[in-house]
C-alpha cells in the first residue's frame, strides 16, 4: 500500500501543481515522505509494553490528549496555509477551502501512519469535500476517484474496527 501511495503521490504532485493547486501539490509531495515514513512505522513499530520490534504496529485508539494536540495541529496547519494560498498564489480553488482539505489530510496520514483508527473519519470528510473541489477546478476524473475514495474510506472504518476487535 505504502509502495502505491508513494507512485501515485509523486504523479498527482505534479497533476495539482500544473492545475495550479499549490496546497494540494505541496500536500501530495508530503504524501511521498509520509509513505516512506509509513512504511517504516508499519514495518518496524515497538511495542509499548516490550520495546520488541513487531510484524506490525497495532490499531489504536485516538486518545484525548492526542486529539487536541491534532486539533491544534489541524487548526495551525489551515490557517497558514489559507493566508499563504489566499496572499501569494493563483489558486484555483477558494484558498480556505483547499487550506481544509490539505491541513486535515496533513493530520488523517499521521494518524495512518501510527494506526490510529479515527484517521478514517477524517478521510471520510477530506475525500468528498476535496471531490467537490476537484469538480470546481474541473478535475472530473479527479472528482469521481475522490468520490470513490470516500467511500473506500467508510469500508476502511468498519474493516479495521471489526478486524482488529477494537471496542466502540
Amino acid at each position: 500500500m505504502w509502495i502505491v501511495g508513494f507512485i501515485s503521490s509523486t504523479v498527482y504532485t505534479m497533476v495539482f501543481f500544473r492545475s495550479g493547486l499549490y496546497a494540494f501539490s505541496a500536500l501530495y509531495l508530503y504524501y511521498v515522505a509520509a509513505s516512506v515514513y509509513g512504511m517504516y512505522c508499519w514495518r518496524f513499530a515497538k511495542r509499548p509494553d516490550s520495546g520488541a520490534a513487531t510484524a506490525g504496529r497495532p490499531v489504536a485508539r485516538l486518545d484525548l490528549s492526542t486529539g487536541i494536540v491534532l486539533a491544534v495541529i489541524s487548526a495551525v496547519l489551515f490557517a497558514g496555509i489559507g493566508y499563504v494560498l489566499d496572499n501569494y498564489t493563483a489558486s484555483s480553488t477558494p484558498p480556505y477551502g483547499e487550506a481544509l482539505a490539505a491541513s486535515l489530510s496533513v493530520v488523517a496520514t499521521w494518524m495512518l501512519a501510527r494506526k490510529i483508527l479515527e484517521h478514517w473519519i477524517l478521510w471520510v470528510f477530506v475525500n468528498l469535500f476535496s471531490a467537490g473541489l476537484y469538480f470546481w477546478c474541473g478535475l472530473y476524473p479527479t472528482a469521481v476517484l475522490f468520490v470513490v475514495y470516500g467511500a473506500l474510506s467508510v469500508v476502511g472504518w468498519f474493516r479495521w474496527k471489526n478486524s482488529f476487535d477494537i471496542d466502540n
